[in-house]
């Protein structure tokens, strides 16, 4: 019993389990199945993942302080983050997966890591 191939229909030679005619088909395939179905989403990740490189690079050892106007310079948007961590005391970090900021006094920020 011979197989299509499921991306592009060509006959499959050679295993029986094999599943694609070849390497570009099975990665064409897989590439439609996990592409972000939706601009909004794929929008919202790219949004995150800049906010994220900015932090990390202004944040090389782990913990630092910057500019409000610093971080709007390098595009930062402070509308996108992932979690919010309050304190016991009520202090309130904003994080970026595990980089994170603290609004101080003076427009400046705590720049944090969470380990």
């Amino acid at each position: 019993m011979q197989k299509d191939c499921p991306e592009c229909g060509e006959k499959i030679v050679g295993r029986t389990d094999k599943k694609f005619c070849s390497d570009y088909c099975r990665n064409a395939f897989n590439n439609k199945i996990n592409k972000d179905s939706s601009n909004l989403v794929r929008n919202i990740n790219n949004l995150l993942r800049k906010n994220y490189r900015i932090l990390q690079e202004l944040n090389p050892t782990d913990k630092t302080k910057t500019t409000k106007s610093k971080l709007l310079t390098k595009g930062f948007n402070f509308e996108n983050f992932t979690s919010i961590y309050t304190t016991k005391t009520g202090t309130v970090y904003y994080f970026v997966y595990d980089q994170g900021y603290l609004p101080l006094e003076g427009d400046y920020y705590a720049l944090v890591k969470r380990n």
